[in-house]
């Protein structure tokens, strides 16, 4: 079968999603025609996705979070107004998008968690039938427990994941433990879907830490942090522009651009791991046994630490406050059954797939998933 993904370009987690769905669909026969990857003019593609996906990869302009002026949240009210004045090119992009799944070839659509893939099945309706599949379907299932935040905001999101799913034939929401599907909203459960550099990788217990912030304004934090602890030696990735490869603020802080296999190196051999808590990395992290300090950045993260939290995973804070994430490493004790979870994630997003694509061909023996879901806003 022939698959064309649609990826979110928005930090870095779809992209190794992408990269990990890529590796096992083609080890199991199926043939990845064309990725195309959402852009934005605040966000680069890292390297290591072009080095590391085998399909042509092609970009469009998508929508995507702005951050504060101090570069640290994301700020909704920017986040509409540019997005909303940008409506005719996001426009053309699905128009691009509906070209593409009909030219490619393709018998089948993944989408990562892409807005305008939602919007291009409400509006153009291709044929091709379509999965999506991110952490964030997991915010539509019956069971899922939000944070005691803004109520306002998590309508919000509930509405956008909503959109994002338009036409899609399941629903795979990626989760941090094993949970029954939610027949009645189409979601089907599934472990994280990590990489198998990941997988292979073993952790050591070194002695700095290790971190990632998706909006670089938090530099500012760790460097007054490590003004008032300069004997704990710091290593922080970002996607700052305009920044070098390395740079070194002296003998134990270091900032690194956001490189996937030297990232992966320092994850696994840090004392502990400090995030703006994206769903990929907070799972690499529980996935190595590493004590994790969540900062969410956006309403989202707030709903992925908060989980996280609820499963012995770290601790929340506002800020990058290192010394509350020394003193929960203290102790902290990796959950072995996560790694378990994790390592069944293959045969389950497979058996998904193939059981989805059944339901399409035989319709007699549909179940309730097989639905096209393009009327449930």
């Amino acid at each position: 079968m022939k698959v064309l993904f649609i990826v979110q370009g928005e930090g870095r987690g779809h992209l190794t999603q992408a990269i990990a769905m890529e590796d096992l669909l083609r080890r199991n026969g199926y043939e990845v025609v064309e990725v195309l990857v959402g852009k934005s003019n605040s966000r680069r593609l890292p390297g290591f996705f072009n080095r590391s996906i085998q399909a042509p990869v092609k970009r469009f302009l998508s929508p995507n979070f702005l951050p504060t002026t101090a570069n640290k949240r994301a700020s909704l009210s920017r986040s509409v107004a540019y997005n909303v004045m940008k409506l005719p090119t996001y426009i053309k992009s699905m128009h691009y998008i509906y070209t593409r799944i009909e030219e490619s070839g393709a018998e089948l659509v993944i989408n990562f968690y892409e807005l305008l893939t939602g919007l291009t099945y409400l509006l153009y309706r291709p044929a091709v039938p379509q999965i999506s599949i991110g952490h964030q379907y997991l915010f539509l299932h019956r069971d899922f427990e939000f944070p005691g935040k803004n109520r306002l905001n998590l309508c919000l999101l509930r509405f956008f994941t909503r959109l994002t799913c338009i036409g899609a034939q399941e629903k795979l929401a990626l989760s941090f433990r094993e949970m029954e599907d939610d027949g009645t909203a189409h979601v089907r459960v599934v472990p994280p879907l990590l990489r198998k550099e990941v997988l292979s990788c073993e952790g050591t217990q070194g002695d700095y830490l290790h971190g990632y912030m998706v909006n670089a304004g938090f530099g500012e934090n760790i460097k007054i942090w490590h003004g008032a602890h300069p004997e704990v030696p710091l290593h922080f990735f970002w996607d700052k522009q305009d920044e070098e490869e390395v740079c070194r603020v002296d003998e134990t802080l270091t900032f690194h651009q956001i490189d996937d296999v030297k990232f992966l190196r320092y994850m696994a051999g840090c004392k502990a791991y400090a995030t703006t808590a994206g769903f990929e990395s907070v799972c690499e992290a529980m996935y190595l046994g590493k004590p994790l300090l969540m900062v969410p950045a956006h309403i989202e993260q707030d709903c992925n630490a908060y989980d996280a939290a609820r499963s012995g995973a770290g601790v929340i804070s506002d800020g990058f406050d290192l010394e509350r994430l020394l003193a929960f490493s203290g102790s902290y004790r990796p959950d072995t059954s996560f790694r378990y979870w994790v390592r069944s994630c293959d045969w389950r997003i497979l058996r998904c797939i193939e059981t989805a694509m059944d339901e399409l061909r035989y319709p007699k023996s549909a179940s309730p998933y097989s639905c096209l879901n393009l009327d449930t806003l």
